[in-house]
């Protein structure tokens, strides 16, 4: 057996390296899921159809991943973390994904009664697949919501990364449709636009409905969003709110599959009285929650203000994205690019601080919450002299402006 001077010295390096140990492994997996998954789409659309899809499904990502990291912009979780959330819905959600429908779509063609392939295809397209890929993204911000907690403390937290889940997974499945109609057309060889399966498969996926996927999963996100902040005594919403926006969120996937698969008019129908009013409803709720942030900070902050930890101008400035950008601007100008990370560093941590407080006067203190307070306070201390005058000078600018 190991002597206990070896297993102190296994012990020391374990807890040394453990964080690089399980971010490698995690990063080793999901390359080779999206190994994979590149491998089957290729499989499917061979090569060319491939770098088509590719090419054409990539058009909405960088949209969606600066619409995402706008709203997440008060509190921003680290680049790490979205990347993650984008990793795996592009590679171990859509493999799963993928395998699970293929499987069931054959299980219902063989099992079950149905005249067709096609209507087998319809069936598993309407009740599996909404199922198997709204659980898959889940999967991800569970995950977050576990591991990264701190990177999940409210609505617009949760929301990104749902979206950005989504974004990811959308992105792969736009690549095996666009190249599966691309090798259509090349067996087909259309006379006209008008016919082409991949230019009306880029204009329902890319064009007229971008937004589906990350539509279906924010219902989740949303949900664990409103349980990080419920009070600790709620536990009971704590596990019926994210299987509610689960379930909903595959109710609507439901809709919106079983709808192409109907004449033009009812999808159109479905996209114009059901999809677009739920897209506004749940873009306004995201900004109104961004807002309903900067507003905690603005409350929350004058308090730590009296206190000496900030000047009385600094919880205004820190409450407006407007101020924020001012500052960032003056300190680059002033002292380079590293000033203005150190000054969105400030504001970064103001922004966790606020709300931290705000949960825990709410109820919902978490076990961390004078160590992390601390921790944040001793932050900001450190980034202040930099950070501090650009912030204040912000507030004194904009407000003899108004």
């Amino acid at each position: 057996s190991p002597s206990p001077s070896r297993s102190r010295a296994l012990q020391s390096w374990w807890h040394r390296h453990h964080r690089t140990l399980r971010a490698l492994v995690l990063v080793t997996l999901l390359a080779l899921s999206g190994l994979m998954i590149l491998a089957l789409v290729r499989e499917q659309t061979g090569t060319q159809g491939l770098l088509v899809g590719l090419g054409l499904a990539f058009f909405p990502v960088p949209l969606l991943l600066a619409a995402f990291r706008w709203l997440d912009g008060a509190e921003p979780a680290p680049w790490r973390t979205h990347l993650f959330a984008f990793a795996w819905g592009a590679c171990a959600a859509t493999l799963v994904a993928l395998v699970a429908n293929s499987f069931a779509t054959d299980w219902l063609a063989s099992s079950v009664a149905v005249d067709s392939q096609h209507e087998a295809d319809t069936l598993g397209a309407t009740l599996v697949a909404p199922v198997v890929e709204e659980s898959t993204k889940a999967a991800a911000v569970v995950l977050l919501f576990v591991f990264r907690r701190r990177h999940m403390s409210g609505v617009v937290a949760a929301l990104a990364a749902a979206g950005i889940t989504a974004t990811g997974f959308a992105f792969t499945e736009n690549v095996l449709y666009l190249g599966t109609a691309y090798g259509e057309d090349e067996v087909l060889n259309p006379d006209s636009l008008q016919d082409s399966a991949t230019a009306a498969t880029f204009f329902i996926r890319i064009v007229l409905a971008p937004f589906a996927h990350p539509l279906f999963t924010a219902l989740t996100g949303i949900a664990f969003g409103i349980v990080a902040t419920l009070p600790n005594r709620r536990r009971a919403l704590r596990w019926i709110l994210p299987l509610l926006g689960l379930f909903t969120g595959i109710l609507l996937h439901g809709i919106w599959n079983g709808s192409a698969s109907f004449q033009n008019l009812t999808f159109i129908a479905v996209y114009g009285l059901f999809m677009i009013p739920v897209f506004a409803a749940l873009t306004w709720l995201a900004i109104w929650s961004r807002q309903h942030e900067l507003r905690i900070v603005r409350d929350t902050l004058p308090a730590y203000a009296a206190a000496g930890w900030f000047s009385e101008p600094e919880p205004w400035s820190l409450s407006s994205m407007r101020a924020r950008a001012l500052a960032r601007t003056t300190a680059r100008r002033s002292h380079g690019p590293a000033a203005a990370r150190t000054v969105a560093a400030y504001q970064h941590d103001a922004t966790a601080l606020a709300l931290l407080r705000a949960r825990a006067e709410y109820g919902a203190t978490p076990p961390d919450f004078t160590a992390r307070e601390r921790e944040l306070l001793t932050a900001l201390w450190h980034h202040r002299p930099m950070a501090g005058p650009p912030t204040t000078r912000a507030a004194l600018t904009l407000s003899e402006r108004r």
